[in-house]
């Protein structure tokens, strides 16, 4: 066997580093004399065909993950559109709830509060630094609509890290899963003898915040080449944290802006579609979103650069915009409320508090219906009924994760629409017949945007994550739909193709990290697109 040898600077001291190679195959006799990879891939198939719930086979994958990730990659790559609700969501939410009991073995970093004053040590532990490339932090203060699950948290790291190698070919050593245990508010997980989290109520804010500049500073020294990803952070600290670390270090907010971006292309499709049907130009339309917190805000805030590209000042773009929380529509009058909600608050309206969706649909008007409120059937039949009514093809995002959790189902919207809904949803759903046809749901998954986004910006070594960048992703995405996608009325491109569109998003990103004067990969600067997106497909990783 050779031996590569690389060499490396550490504290000033030149040493020389293993690279890590392809595992070698066991020795003869380590295997049954019949075995070889085709047949085995089958034979893993079958075991994962022949559970019958979704936790169980997620378990079988992890375990599969752990013992031979070559297949686990292999057989993701070649059935993504089985695997990935079963790796992510909505599975994965099922993972989170049950984490302490269906715990088999650690996979990631953990670091608590207690170890405030020592986190560059525990950090230090992680035994692939140098090729530590991308990680996913979370607090699990708020998993996906699930609430406060503490170190429960983790496999939304994990999952999220499994759709970065699968869907951008980043190497499953580069990748760091980290959960940040602060303590949980939810009061089952402290009585759970089973529970692997500390027992003790979510410290507060300040001093989380003390916390994550040591976690932050720690990580830079340690991983000076990694990328970070937050991820499912509440929503105070989710904004406090990615606007006082975003310009110091290389990091994006994923439920912020990857949500936000993967809307914005989706939206873009739909909008097409929808003036297509109306006559009406894409500046008139009006979204309507249900749900302020960090992924409604940051959802709208991504969806100006739409009415924006359409030549409309930022003004104009904010005034197209609205936002209905627990309490009805957000406006000035209203009285006090959550600094992040404010930019939104409507200023035109100054009657009494409208809390009834379908009334506020009559008011507003929209062309779009958002929703990023965890309330399952709140686009109840009146509701869509309305929207249909007011337009030709309604514009209907019920991008609430797990299903359980979802604004309507596909076939509920299909319905209630006459078979005119243009639809995405933050977990899949079955395609639909209706009147001889054939219909897609589209499924506004982050999965679309961050393994591209991340890809481009490692390969760029981004010093910062820009909104520009983030915007490139977006567009990348909207603009890579084949023309039979088109003919079906398509608003995502199919998941099958995930390596191919992650490619092509990493290309604008990088482009716009050099743009943006954040790329400190200078030689790409000279290549051509072409050759440019023949290195990115060329440091993907394969199984």
């Amino acid at each position: 066997m050779t031996i590569v040898l690389n060499p490396v600077w550490s504290n000033g001291v030149q040493k020389l580093k293993v690279v890590s190679q392809t595992p070698t195959k066991p020795a003869k006799g380590l295997l049954p004399p019949v075995h070889n990879d085709e047949i085995h891939a089958l034979r893993c198939l079958q075991q994962l065909r022949s559970k019958d719930k979704p936790i169980e086979k997620y378990i079988y994958l992890s375990q599969l993950k752990d013992a031979d990730h070559a297949m686990f990659y292999r057989l993701c790559l070649a059935n993504m559109a089985e695997f990935t609700p079963l790796i992510y969501t909505p599975t994965v939410g099922d993972a989170c709830l049950q984490y302490s009991h269906i715990f088999r073995r650690p996979e990631g970093l953990f670091i608590s509060i207690k170890d405030k004053g020592n986190i560059g040590k525990i950090l230090r532990n992680w035994p692939r630094k140098e090729e530590a490339r991308i990680s996913v932090v979370t607090d699990g203060s708020r998993i996906l609509g699930l609430g406060d699950l503490g170190v429960n948290g983790m496999p939304i790291s994990i999952g999220k890290l499994s759709l970065y190698v699968a869907g951008a070919g980043i190497r499953p050593e580069s990748t760091v899963p980290i959960c940040l245990d602060l303590g949980t508010d939810t009061q089952r997980y402290l009585d759970d003898p089973l529970y692997l989290g500390l027992r003790q109520r979510r410290v507060p804010f300040a001093e989380a915040a003390e916390f994550m500049e040591e976690f932050m500073r720690e990580m830079a020294a340690v991983f000076p080449k990694l990328l970070i990803q937050f991820e499912d952070f509440a929503t105070d600290k989710a904004f406090a944290y990615l606007e006082g670390f975003r310009h110091r270090y290389p990091l994006f907010n994923d439920d912020i802006q990857g949500t936000g971006a993967v809307v914005l292309s989706g939206f873009m499709n739909a909008a097409k579609l929808s003036s297509a049907a109306s006559g009406r130009p894409l500046t008139d339309h009006r979204i309507l979103f249900l749900g302020a917190g960090s992924a409604g805000v940051g959802v709208a805030m991504q969806l100006m650069s739409f009415f924006k590209l359409q030549g409309l000042s930022e003004e104009e773009a904010r005034d197209r915009i609205y936002l209905v929380d627990s309490q009805g529509l957000i406006y000035d009058g209203r009285g006090p409320m959550a600094e992040h909600k404010k930019y939104f608050s409507r200023k035109d309206y100054t009657g009494a508090p409208m809390t009834d969706l379908t009334e506020i649909v009559k008011h507003v008007q929209p062309t779009a219906l958002l929703g990023l409120s965890t309330t399952k059937g709140a686009f109840n039949q009146s509701v869509i009924e309305t929207m249909a009514a007011l337009n030709p093809r309604p514009i209907i995002f019920p991008l609430s994760n797990p299903v359980r959790l979802s604004e309507c189902e596909f076939h509920e919207a299909v319905e209630w629409s006459q078979g005119r809904v243009l639809f995405a949803s933050g977990s899949p759903f079955p395609e639909q017949q209706y009147n001889g046809r054939v219909l897609y749901p589209g499924q506004g998954n982050n999965m679309y945007i961050f393994p591209g986004l991340g890809l481009g910006a490692i390969l760029s070594r981004a010093s910062a994550v820009t909104d520009s960048m983030v915007e490139a992703s977006s567009l990348g995405l909207a603009n890579s739909l084949t023309p039979d996608e088109r003919a079906q009325d398509l608003l995502y491109p199919r998941v099958e193709r995930i390596r191919e569109i992650s490619a092509q998003i990493a290309l604008s990103v990088i482009r716009a990290a050099q743009k943006a004067g954040v790329d400190r990969s200078l030689d790409l600067r000279t290549m051509s697109d072409a050759e440019l997106l023949g290195f990115v497909r060329s440091r993907m990783w394969n199984p």
